[in-house]
C-alpha cells in the first residue's frame, strides 16, 4: 500500500470511530431520558444531575488514569496492570507506515471511544440506586470505578490481559462493560437498600410507577441508536470492503437482536399477566442489545432473532426473580445489563469457533467477582464514612429539593408542599392570583 493509500485509510478509520464515538457518547441522553422517566416526578432533577456529572467525572478520570490502567504501556503481569497518567503523543505518518501491525487509527480516538464506554458503564448504575442514594458518594464511587475498578476489567480483556491469553471472546461489551456495570449496580443495590414501601411488610412487591413514561420510551430509542456506534466501532475499522461489509453486518444484527428482544419481552408478559407492560417492552429491546453485543458479527441475522428473543425473555424472568429476593432496580437494570449479559456471552459459542463454553463461562465468572467485591468494598468504605443512603425525610420529600434545590416541574410544587408542609411563601401571590374565579369563556 503507497502512502496517499495509508493515509486515506488511517483518515477515514479514523473518522468512523470518531462518529461512532458521538453516537456511544449519545447513549448519555438515552440513559439520562429512561431514569428520569421511570423515577418518581419529585427525583427528576436528582437524577438527571447524577447522569450529567458521572459522563463529566469518567471522561476527567478515564483521561487522567483509567485509559492508561485498561491499555498500559508496561504491565506488571497479565493480571495486574501498570500504572501511567495522561495520554502521549499520536500517531505518526512513520507510525503508521511501519508494515504489519502498525497503527490504522489515531489513539486520541481509541481513548475517547473507550471513555465513553467507561462512561456507560457507571450509567448502568446510576439507575439502579436512583431514588434514595446519595449524589456526592455516588461521584466519589465514580472516580474510583472508571479509575481502577473498570479499567482493570477492561485490561485483563482488551488490554491484552490474562482472559484475552486465556481465549474470552467478547466483541463489544456484554460482560466487560455490561456485566461489569450491572455487578457493580448489584453490589450498591444490596448496601443501599430497597425504596421505602417498595416491598410490604410480608413480602407484597408495591410497584412504583415512573413519572414520564414517555421520556422513558424516548431514551430508550436513544439508546437502541447509540447501540449502532457501541457494536459498529467495536470493529475498528471500515476502510476496506471486507470490513465495510463486516460494520454493516454488525448493524444488521444489532437492530435485529433488540426487534426480537422487544417482542419476545411483549409476548411473555401478555402470557404470564394478560398485559403490555410498556416497560418491560423497554427493557426487552434492552435486553436483545446486551445479548447481541458479545457477538454482533459472525451471526446470521436469522441468529441475531433467536439471541435477541432469548435476552427477551430471560430479562422478563430476571425482573421478576429480583422482585421475589426484595432487590430493587427502579429501572431494570441488573437484569438488562447482567442478566442478558451473562447470556450474550454464552451465546457467542454458537457463532463463534474459537470459543470455549467454560472459558466464556470463567470470564463471565471473574468479571462479576471483581467488579461486584472492588465495587462492595469501596461502596462500603463510602457508606461508612460518608453514608450511601439519604434520611428517610429527604427520601419521602424527594431528591430534588435536598439534594439540588430545584423542583423539574416548579409548577406542581403547590401539591409537593402540601404533601411535606414545606410552602414557600413567595408563591403565594401566584397562586392566589390563580385560584380567583375566572369568568367563563366564550
Amino acid at each position: 500500500m503507497n502512502e496517499l493509500s495509508l493515509e486515506l485509510s488511517y483518515a477515514l478509520d479514523t473518522f468512523y470511530f470518531l462518529v461512532c464515538t458521538v453516537f456511544v457518547m449519545f447513549m448519555a441522553c438515552g440513559f439520562a431520558m429512561l431514569e428520569s422517566g421511570l423515577v418518581r416526578s419529585k427525583n427528576t432533577v436528582e437524577i438527571l444531575t447524577k447522569n450529567a456529572m458521572l459522563y463529566s467525572v469518567a471522561c476527567i478520570v478515564f483521561l487522567i488514569v483509567g485509559y492508561n490502567v485498561m491499555y498500559p504501556a508496561n504491565p506488571i503481569s497479565s493480571v495486574i496492570p501498570g500504572l501511567d497518567f495522561m495520554l502521549g503523543s499520536d500517531h505518526s505518518l512513520s507510525d503508521i507506515s511501519a508494515g504489519e501491525g502498525a497503527p490504522y487509527y489515531s489513539s486520541m480516538a481509541d481513548f475517547i471511544f473507550q471513555a465513553v464506554f467507561a462512561a456507560a458503564t457507571m450509567s448502568i448504575v446510576s439507575g439502579a440506586i436512583a431514588e434514595r442514594m446519595k449524589l456526592w458518594p455516588f461521584l466519589i464511587f465514580a472516580v474510583f470505578m472508571v479509575g481502577v475498578i473498570y479499567p482493570v476489567n477492561g485490561f485483563w480483556k482488551w488490554g491484552g490481559g490474562f482472559l484475552d491469553e486465556m481465549g474470552f471472546q467478547d466483541f463489544a461489551g456484554s460482560v466487560v462493560v455490561h456485566m461489569a456495570g450491572a455487578s457493580a449496580a448489584l453490589a450498591a443495590v444490596l448496601l443501599v437498600g430497597p425504596r421505602k414501601g417498595r416491598f410490604g411488610p410480608n413480602g407484597e412487591v408495591r410497584a412504583i410507577p415512573g413519572a414520564n413514561l414517555p421520556i422513558a420510551m424516548l431514551g430508550m430509542f436513544i439508546l437502541w441508536m447509540g447501540w449502532f456506534g457501541f457494536n459498529g466501532g467495536s470493529m475498528l475499522k471500515i476502510a476496506s470492503v471486507d470490513d465495510a461489509n463486516a460494520v454493516a453486518r454488525i448493524f444488521v444484527n444489532t437492530n435485529t437482536a433488540a426487534a426480537s428482544g422487544m417482542v419476545a419481552a411483549a409476548l411473555l408478559y401478555r402470557l404470564i399477566f394478560g398485559k403490555a407492560d410498556m416497560t418491560m417492552v423497554i427493557n426487552g429491546a434492552l435486553a436483545g442489545l446486551v445479548s447481541i453485543t458479545a457477538e454482533p458479527l459472525l451471526p446470521n441475522p436469522g441468529m441475531a432473532v433467536v439471541i435477541g428473543a432469548i435476552g427477551g425473555v430471560a430479562v422478563v424472568f430476571s425482573v421478576l426473580g429480583l422482585d421475589r429476593l426484595k432487590i430493587d432496580d427502579p429501572v431494570g437494570a441488573i437484569s438488562v445489563h447482567g442478566s442478558a449479559g451473562v447470556w450474550g456471552i454464552l451465546a457467542v459459542v454458537l457463532t463463534n469457533p474459537e470459543a470455549a463454553f467454560m472459558t466464556q463461562l470463567i470470564g463471565a465468572a471473574v468479571v462479576f467477582a471483581w467488579m461486584f467485591g472492588a465495587s462492595l468494598l469501596v461502596l462500603w468504605i463510602i457508606r461508612m464514612t460518608m453514608g450511601l443512603r439519604v434520611s428517610e425525610q429527604e427520601e419521602f420529600e424527594g431528591m430534588d429539593i435536598h439534594e439540588c434545590g430545584m423542583s423539574a416541574y416548579p409548577e406542581f410544587a403547590s401539591s409537593n408542599t402540601q404533601e411535606t408542609g414545606a410552602e414557600d411563601k413567595r408563591d403565594k401571590p401566584a397562586k392566589n392570583r390563580l385560584s380567583e374565579k375566572k369568568p367563563a369563556l366564550r
